[in-house]
């Protein structure tokens, strides 16, 4: 058992705080890791407001990048000294998906069976099963994916969620192809990165849309050709006359609102697809003429954490990084320390970053 500190949300809406955690030596299939750097992500503020649940309280932090300090018996995939970056799904390798060769749809993903607590034994729920706004945490052996340790940990944290997300929603869920006109509603975290895949993938236009123009410069430094600010331009109507009338092959709806959603889904071509990356909440409820989805053929697709595989992804995606191909500093607006998560979240409301990164 070890004593470290890490950012806590003891209750709905209430600030975090730094408070002492006990961390328990790794079990069977466990591994204890040196969490280096982790990213502010909005999933972690949702947690604090409480709308992903009321578990509290919550040991915040999900994207991370650290070291495995130690492992539990019978732990294979890793050992002591790996650079690892923590994934939220480890693959069972035994359900119906991961038996049918596709894992990335794993239903029965797993996380540390141990339990951490606060100093006063109160159990702790780890955002996404991971808690990496600490000195270490406790995860599953599976959710560790070792990659070179020559990227800064800063950046390779990132792609445990937001940058694989949105890479995903491109190039795995949507398929972007080369050549394929794509548009991606909403440019945070996210969205910049389903326009940096869009880009790998080869797209021959990329059109990015958001309310705010800061957003959108970096979302042309990523990778976008054309922007449209939706606060004072209609964007489908936008998106169409930049496809000479016909719309996107692909559209990414980063926003995970029913009104951009609907814009996504008349934004595209006919037999185009939308992509749903962007997170409702659980009141939201969308409305579409089903005409209208039977007239308009193509595919409506959600995309469940870039439909990734982690051991696939990760490395792929850092050794872009290595190559020059793939420029995952520009997705690191600041960096933190875990005192100033709090500030980081404020700052995040407000549109300021893109990504607060805290380094350990």
């Amino acid at each position: 058992m070890q004593q470290v500190q890490g950012v806590v949300a003891t209750g709905k809406g209430a600030a975090v705080g730094l408070e002492t955690i006990r961390v328990p030596d790794p079990g069977p299939g466990e591994a204890l890791v040196k969490v280096e750097a982790c990213g502010v992500c909005h999933t972690d503020l949702h947690y604090r407001e409480g709308g992903i649940g009321e578990d509290f309280p919550f040991l915040l932090g999900h994207e991370a990048a650290g070291r495995v300090e130690s492992v539990g018996p019978d732990v294979t995939e890793v050992r002591p000294g790996d650079f690892v970056i923590l994934n939220w799904r480890a693959v069972c390798g035994r359900c119906r998906a991961c038996r049918r060769g596709r894992p990335w749809y794993c239903f029965d993903t797993h996380n540390a069976r141990q339990k951490m607590t606060l100093a006063d034994g109160r159990e702790l729920s780890p955002a996404l099963g991971i808690g990496a706004f600490a000195q270490k945490t406790l995860v599953a052996a599976g959710q560790c994916t070792v990659v070179d340790e020559r990227v800064p940990p800063a950046v390779a944290g990132l792609l445990g969620c937001g940058v694989m997300a949105g890479i995903g929603a491109a190039v795995n869920t949507g398929q972007v192809g080369r050549g394929d006109s794509v548009a991606v509603i909403g440019c945070g975290g996210v969205g910049a990165a389903a326009i940096a895949g869009s880009r790998l993938a080869g797209a021959a236009r990329i059109i990015a849309v958001d309310v705010d123009d800061r957003k959108l410069a970096t979302a042309r430094e990523i990778g976008a050709t054309h922007t449209v600010n939706s606060r004072s331009t209609d964007p489908v109507a936008a998106i169409r006359e930049l496809t000479s009338g016909f719309g996107a092959d692909v559209v990414i709806e980063a926003v995970g609102r029913p009104e951009t959603y609907e814009q996504a889904f008349y934004a595209r071509d006919l037999a185009g697809t939308v992509v749903l990356v962007g997170v409702p909440t659980p009141e939201m409820k969308l409305e579409l003429p089903l005409l209208d989805v039977f007239g308009r053929g193509g595919s409506l697709k959600s995309s469940w954490y870039g439909d990734c595989l982690p051991s696939r992804d990760f490395p792929l995606l850092v050794d872009l990084h290595l190559q020059g191909r793939l420029v995952l500093g520009a997705f690191v607006s600041e960096t933190i320390t875990l005192d100033g998560v709090e500030k980081a979240f404020e700052r995040m409301r407000r549109g300021e970053v893109l990504r607060s990164v805290v380094l350990l």
